[in-house]
């Protein structure tokens, strides 16, 4: 029986390296890629027809040619070989379609094809949306290579007329992004929006950021929808509901915690402080804290390292989950997330008293209930951004 071969993935496909000698690496299905000695990467059909094993039939350029439509175009030849029907002029018909890939609309639905694939369904939606909203109407039926920095200029000036300077660097980031891709697939050989520095569209002080409501709730419905570890998921939710510092939530142990009473007391050695410092509970929290005390994988820390020994994961990793995400939120540390709490918390209640950002935390004892029903009301209140976001997701599919 003929050993049937491991389906590629883009990045073995972007890592095959030219050799002396042309070579094929196969997909399945008669699908291969044929790497030239120039570096130059060609999707080729291989068949058999009537019991004689037939010249390869090429599909195309990888440059332009993602795998997944490589897929689909094998299989099609594949069904017509099976009906006794050489697929040579179909494939060279197909080419020719293919071949304006070199027009940028054609190129940016390759990109959301293959580079977007792996990424939460938020950033592919932000992306999309910024992409047929203001990119591909003005330069869409553009060549790639015809794109230049005056004409990023001219649609985030026009994004900017909107009164939405944000969104005009949100898509001057899109485009960057975009082009990087195309770059790295030898589709293009500059950046026009690499060379528009990202101050002469807007300027924030990231010092002063606050999330909006829906910020908070787009950004939560994506962390629960990607694909990062369940503890890192709850981790996030529980730094904007707990309003903890990062480095204090990821070291937190176990015995900090009653739960029972809805508390938690990080000790003063641990914050190198002369007092306890207690931080009270919603029932979401609890919730979430319960679910990670059921499933806990160390006797000491409630975030252990999946590296082994008993230790807490690094400080960073939440920050490269966050990053690995990529969430469309500008200018946006995890830090922000203390301060979003306390401005919405003063609005929430109405209150000027900015003594602290976080609301949950160092409550006089004839404070506790007060700061009790504050903690459960923020929560509530990320609860119904998150499910806004949902709505508004479901009502633009």
């Amino acid at each position: 029986m003929p050993r049937l071969a491991v389906p590629l993935t883009e990045s073995q496909i972007r890592a095959l390296e030219p050799r002396a000698t042309r070579y094929c690496v196969a997909d399945g299905n008669g699908l291969v890629i044929e790497v030239m000695t120039t570096g130059t990467k060609v999707w080729r059909f291989r068949y058999s027809l009537n019991g004689r094993r037939q010249p390869l039939a090429t599909i195309g350029d990888y440059r332009m040619i993602s795998l997944r439509v490589a897929r689909a175009k094998a299989q099609k030849y594949a069904e017509m070989v099976a009906q006794g029907v050489s697929p040579v002029a179909t494939a060279r018909r197909d080419r020719g379609a293919e071949s304006k890939a070199d027009v940028l609309r054609e190129a940016a639905e390759l990109y959301l094809a293959t580079e977007m694939a792996g990424k939460s369904a938020e950033y592919r939606r932000t992306t999309r949306r910024a992409l047929d909203k203001d990119v591909l109407p003005a330069i869409g039926g553009m060549a790639i290579k015809a794109v230049t920095a005056d004409d990023v200029v001219a649609i985030c000036e026009r994004i900017k007329s909107r009164g939405s300077p944000k969104m005009a660097l949100h898509t001057r980031n899109v485009i960057k992004r975009l082009y990087a891709y195309l770059i790295a697939r030898q589709l293009a050989t500059s950046n026009p929006a690499e060379v528009v520095p990202a101050r002469s569209i807007a300027t924030f002080d990231s010092r002063t950021r606050v999330l909006s409501g829906g910020e908070i709730g787009a950004m939560l419905r994506a962390i629960d929808a990607s694909n990062i570890r369940r503890p890192l998921k709850l981790a996030l939710h529980l730094l904007v509901l707990t309003m903890a510092r990062k480095s204090d939530l990821v070291e937190s142990r176990w015995d900090e915690f009653d739960l029972d009473r809805a508390r938690w007391t990080i000790p003063a050695t641990r914050l190198n402080k002369e007092q306890d410092q207690r931080v009270h509970l919603s029932r979401q929290a609890v919730s979430m804290l319960r679910e990670l005390q059921q499933a806990r994988a160390s006797r000491h820390f409630v975030f252990p390292s999946v590296r082994g020994g008993d230790k807490p994961i690094a400080k960073s990793t939440l920050n490269q989950a966050v990053k690995a995400l990529g969430l469309e939120v500008e200018h946006f540390v995890l830090h922000d997330f203390r301060r979003t709490a306390a401005a919405h918390l003063r609005n929430m209640t109405h209150s000027t008293d900015a003594r602290d950002e976080t609301a949950g935390q160092d409550a006089d004892q004839e404070d506790v209930a007060e700061q009790r029903e504050r903690v459960q009301s923020w929560a509530d209140f990320v609860d119904s951004q998150i499910e806004e976001s949902r709505k508004a997701m479901v009502s633009s599919v």
